[in-house]
């Protein structure tokens, strides 16, 4: 029987829940034949032959010809460090060209005729009213995107407003990524304890260091994006209503998504 713990522990270097099971298969059985593999991951073949490729590409495992087949075994555990510091870099390259993109693609959109709906919020007062827009039933979606520092957000919305946004979230079916600072790790054991674990964000970390934002980006809705700045002095928001911006905000959110690390919620 497969070493779940093992196998949720690999998934925190960087490696997919299929990577980390054929992974830490080859760990417990000290080296197999693909056939093996299949049969203990219960994966098809197809795909632990694609893995296992994955895997010999990015230098986390070796192959030997016995016979007619090839047997694969794992390298050094050393080789899962320098993994993970290659999928921290790309990560960080991701983001510091989203970054990259925002003024350049803001600058196009303001060559455009239409003008998107604003509206401003200031205080606590104000920003709770942009998260209760974010789950207005006259607003059905089903996919929120956002950057967010969660430490920040969760020093100032009540532990019951926030068990009411999460359960109406629930309710709408909506569900969530989002781009964290390392810092924020424990945030969905935090704020979700309270709904079933299918609405738990599925969420990516970067580098408190590298990024130390504190404010929030969420794309949400058919059109929408909102902004919030979350120092203390100057708790301001805003609502930006306009499909050309949202999509264009959910394409850089996705760029990053696609390079961030992915870790263990």
């Amino acid at each position: 029987m497969q070493n779940n713990k093992l196998t949720s522990e690999l998934k925190q270097t960087g490696l997919s829940d299929k990577e980390a099971q054929v992974y830490a298969a080859l760990v417990e059985l000290g080296g197999a034949y693909p056939s093996r593999l299949a049969e203990y991951t219960k994966l098809n073949r197809s795909t632990v032959y694609k893995i296992l490729e994955d895997l010999s590409v990015n230098g986390l495992i070796s192959s030997l010809q016995k016979g007619k087949k090839l047997y694969y075994q794992v390298e050094k555990p050393d080789r899962l460090v320098q993994y993970s510091k290659k999928k921290l870099q790309k990560a960080t390259r991701g983001v510091e060209k989203a970054e990259d993109l925002i003024p350049e693609l803001l600058g196009l959109f303001a060559l455009s005729p239409s003008k998107p709906k604003v509206r401003f919020a200031e205080g606590v007062d104000g920003v709770i009213l942009i998260y209760e827009d974010h789950v207005d039933p006259k607003n059905p979606y089903k996919e929120m995107l956002g950057y967010s520092n969660a430490n920040e957000l969760l020093k100032f919305l009540s532990e019951k407003f926030m068990r009411d946004y999460v359960k109406k979230k629930e309710k709408m079916g909506i569900i969530t990524k989002g781009i964290l600072p390392v810092s924020s790790k424990s945030y969905n054991k935090k704020a979700y304890r309270q709904v079933s674990k299918k609405t738990y964000p599925d969420l990516r970390f970067i580098s408190d260091d590298k990024f130390p934002f504190k404010s929030e980006i969420t794309v949400y809705g058919n059109n929408r994006v909102s902004v919030i700045n979350f120092e203390k002095k100057g708790l301001v928001g805003v609502i930006i209503e306009d499909k050309t911006i949202h999509d264009m905000m959910r394409m850089i959110f996705n760029l990053a998504w696609d390079s961030a690390g992915k870790y263990s919620k």
